[in-house]
């Protein structure tokens, strides 16, 4: 997780300044329905979009292995091909991998291909499970030098003082020394927005003719630096000016090496505290296939498991949540790009829901943060999506529609699901996949102006011949009455 440092944070920043009904019996899911092979997807306006032209939702995952040796499968943290079936099995499509500019470029000006190399067979093994990756360029704490992670030390000059504190994660972001380093990065002091254009050009370059790739992230939870304080109460547009120029700076690097590569742009930090993001606003996002990237924590959820504060205050999330959520509603309107929030939930089953419908109101994509391999030295761990956490997460969702979404629903607690869509011609079936979580005793499935064309107990729905008129679709338990839209 990236968050948790940069929510209290804000505490400490204020201080300072047409088918029949068919029921099918429970069966043994197969390995996730993946069709042989896997394709690019794009942004397409608001959405994202497949190389068969179905707008697709994405569900995943995190896994940001921030410790050197990086990206060591079989090391009971990177994710395997077993993590991949079993993230498959329960319909996940995405995996947001840490790829930190450190472990790129630990050497000034030259790149690791090793890594690179490592990076490319991780994002392939996933590919053979249905799984898209996306790159993450992840720091927290910037560097090594104050006990964080993600730049290289060579990279910055800034160094503490002698009898200068630090006060560890998540109070090191207040640091002079700290906030003297984040401002070399945005005045590009020694060309180090150049260097790691460099490093991320190249694992652009190697993305090449992976299309298991979904896409690169440019940079995790970016703090302003000194500008900090200028983004409370409500957000600092002259620093997201300067932000803009080196995520478009970045931009450019990645796409003079992969001009077909989706790249996401994440709000500065700030956005975690409720702050709005002033990208796009001066200038407009012109550049093709740009994504919003966006997280979406709870500050009390965090007080309460990371300083053992009462667990009541978890009430007050939904509200800090919807503000949240507004702010993504404003940006969406302002630039017209699809959003997939890369990070949420840290473990905490009271809160997921919050995010979660908040996603299905807007058809949004989301990873969870987060998950470490189950599969390691020492045998297989528990599944980790079979308790409160998985009753959330894995859902029963359209993966990829053959039309125009409107409205979806899903109940957690029952199963019920019901989708509405305009189908639309496309080179492929819309697909639902169904949870294999939520129906222990198999599931029915209605769709009235399409039929369905999977076989029973399929663990994806298949829909085909559709008329012109709106698609609904409802899949429940045996006996439940249903959800409603």
């Amino acid at each position: 997780m990236a968050g948790l440092g940069r929510r209290w944070l804000a505490a400490a920043a204020v201080l300072i300044g047409t088918a029949g009904m068919v029921t099918t019996p429970a069966a043994a899911a197969p390995a996730g329905n993946a069709p042989p092979g896997i394709g690019a997807i794009h942004v397409e306006g608001s959405r994202f979009v497949d190389e068969y032209g179905r707008v697709v939702l994405l569900h995943g995952v995190n896994n940001v292995d921030k410790q050197a040796p990086y990206l060591e499968p079989g090391d009971g943290f990177t994710v395997t091909a077993q993590d991949a079936e079993l993230l498959s099995r329960h319909g996940f499509d995405t995996v947001r991998l840490g790829v930190g500019f450190d472990g790129l470029m630990p050497t000034k000006g030259v790149v690791d291909t090793a890594y690179l190399d490592r990076v490319a067979n991780i994002v392939d093994t996933l590919a053979q499970y249905g799984i898209h990756t996306l790159l993450d360029d992840h720091q927290d704490g910037l560097s090594k030098i104050w006990g964080g992670n993600g730049f290289p030390e060579w990279a910055l000059q800034a160094r503490p003082g002698p009898l200068e504190p630090n006060p560890g994660f998540p109070l090191y972001y207040l640091m002079p020394s700290m906030n003297r380093a984040w401002d070399e990065v945005w005045n590009n002091t020694d060309g180090v927005l150049g260097y790691l254009g460099q490093a991320l050009g190249a694992l652009a370059d190697r993305m090449n003719g992976h299309a298991g790739v979904l896409g690169i992230e440019l940079l995790n939870e970016p703090w302003p630096g000194s500008a900090f304080l200028s983004c409370f109460p409500n957000g600092c547009p002259a620093f997201d000016v300067k932000y803009q120029a080196a995520m478009q700076q970045l931009t450019d690097a990645v796409r003079a090496r992969n001009g077909a590569l989706m790249v996401l742009w994440e709000p500065n930090v700030t956005w975690n505290e409720t702050m709005p993001s002033n990208l796009g606003e001066n200038p407009p996002i012109t550049a093709p296939d740009i994504a919003f990237a966006p997280h979406d924590y709870c500050i009390p959820s965090q007080l309460a498991i990371y300083l053992g504060l009462p667990a009541a205050l978890r009430g007050l999330c939904p509200v800090q949540q919807d503000k949240t959520w507004g702010n993504i509603d404003a940006f969406t309107q302002r630039t017209g790009i699809p959003t997939l929030v890369t990070e949420f939930g840290d473990g905490d089953p009271a809160v997921l829901r919050n995010t979660l419908v908040n996603a299905d109101n807007r058809f949004v994509s989301w990873q969870y943060w987060h998950y470490a391999s189950s599969f390691g030295p020492g045998g297989a761990k528990p599944d980790p999506f079979l308790g409160d956490i998985g009753q959330q997460l894995v859902r029963t969702y359209p993966r990829a529609t053959a039309g125009i979404p409107d409205r979806m629903v899903f109940d957690a607690a029952t199963g019920d699901f019901a989708y509405r869509y305009t189908p639309r011609p496309a080179a492929a079936p819309t697909e639902i996949y169904v949870s294999d979580v939520h129906y222990p005793d198999g599931y029915a499935v209605r769709a009235d102006g399409c039929t369905v064309t999977s076989p029973p107990a399929a663990r994806v729905v298949t829909l085909e011949f559709c008329g012109t008129g709106p698609v609904t679709v409802y899949i429940n338990r045996r006996g439940s009455t249903g959800a409603s839209l």
